[in-house]
Order: C-alpha cells, then sequence, then structure tokens
C-alpha cells in the first residue's frame, strides 16, 4: 500500500491572516510534501524488506543507517509534515488549553519561558531542521530540536506536541530571511495548542 499526501486540515488561504501565505502553503504541502511521499514510495517498491511496513517503523528502521538515508530523509520528512500540518490551526493564538498551561508553567516555569525555548531551538538549528515540543518518557515537557529530515521518533527523545518546520521554504516567502520572526508569529498564531493539549 503506497503512502499518500494527507489533505491539509484546512484551505491553503487559512493561514494568511495569521502570517503563512496560500502560496507558502500551496508549494510546501503540494510540491515539497508531495515530493517527500513519492520518493518515499519510489524507495519502498524497490526494497522488500521495507514493504509492509508502517511509516513509523520505517523511520525507526533507516534512523543512522548511511547506505538508507534516502529512506530516512524522505519517511522522517513525511511523518514531519504529518504532524506540522495538525500542528497549525487557523483558530490558533488564542489561550492555551489548561493542561497544557499548566504543565509548560510546571516543565518552564511558565508559557513565556516555553516560546523563548522553543524559539532558540529553532532559530539556532544550523541549516535546515525542525523544533519540537515533546514529552518525554519521564513525563516531563521539553523543548529539542533535530537537523534535516530527523524527529524525535527516531532520536527517542519523546512524543513530539508540536514540531514546526524550519527549512527555509516554510517561511521565505512570508518573512524572508527572518527566521526568529517566523517562529515567534508560528507560537503566537499558528501553533495549534489544542492539538499539543490533546496529545499529553
Amino acid at each position: 500500500m503506497a503512502f499518500e499526501l494527507p489533505p491539509l486540515p484546512y484551505s491553503t488561504s487559512a493561514l494568511a491572516a495569521a502570517g503563512m501565505c496560500q502560496e507558502t502553503l500551496e508549494l510546501h504541502h503540494g510540491k515539497h510534501h508531495q515530493a517527500y511521499v513519492t520518493a518515499l514510495n519510489g524507495f519502498v517498491e524497490k526494497n522488500a524488506d521495507l514493504q509492509g511496513k508502517s511509516l513509523d517503523e520505517i523511520v525507526k528502521l533507516s534512523h543512522n543507517k548511511p547506505d538508507m538515508a534516502g529512506v530516512f530523509n524522505n519517511a522522517g520528512q513525511h511523518w514531519n509534515h504529518i504532524l506540522f500540518w495538525q500542528a497549525m490551526s487557523p483558530s490558533a493564538g488564542g489561550k492555551i488549553p489548561g493542561k497544557l498551561e499548566q504543565k509548560l508553567t510546571a516543565d518552564f516555569g511558565g508559557v513565556a519561558q516555553f516560546k523563548d525555548a522553543f524559539k532558540q531551538a529553532g532559530a539556532t538549528q544550523f541549516g535546515s531542521g525542525w523544533a519540537w515540543l515533546v514529552i518525554g518518557a519521564d513525563g516531563k515537557l521539553k523543548v529539542t530540536k533535530t537537523p534535516n529530515g530527523s524527529n524525535p521518533l527516531a532520536t527517542g527523545e519523546g512524543t513530539a506536541l508540536l514540531g514546526c518546520d524550519v527549512w527555509e521554504h516554510s517561511y521565505y516567502l512570508d518573512f524572508r530571511n527572518r527566521r526568529p520572526d517566523y517562529l515567534q508569529n508560528w507560537l503566537d498564531k499558528l501553533a495549534n495548542y489544542e492539538f499539543a493539549a490533546s496529545k499529553l
């Protein structure tokens, strides 16, 4: 069964008012994410060991294996983007659900401190990559970052609650080279904290 590009959970114009224009979404979802899915299916077709495996299984199986770098990059990016689209919402930017706010306060010292840590992680990820809010095996929330197509599933750093794409194609049309501004806007106006709370 081939992997498929999931539909966006909102229209391509739905996030424009919050700082992610329609062209960004059309290119990012329709071209970039689609290319990862297409490439991944090509790898699976040629490798019997990958056939019938779930996306999670392929990500874990191919992680840190130089001979499977192409598989990992495309599987990782497919996994990352599935979460990324859900981690944003046209109705975001409102109040953080109570249980998540309490947890952020307990583990970071407050919502502002969490946002600072997240912004710092994304802004200091050299080149392409991702910033994440994860819940670790110890039950504590933490912020991590990964390069390129890697993710917390592969690294074992915890369960991802939010993931923000800091590859340039995510923000260049809207913010040019101002990655910190993109991250601040993403946290304040795009991040779907209801989704994050549902995964706690």
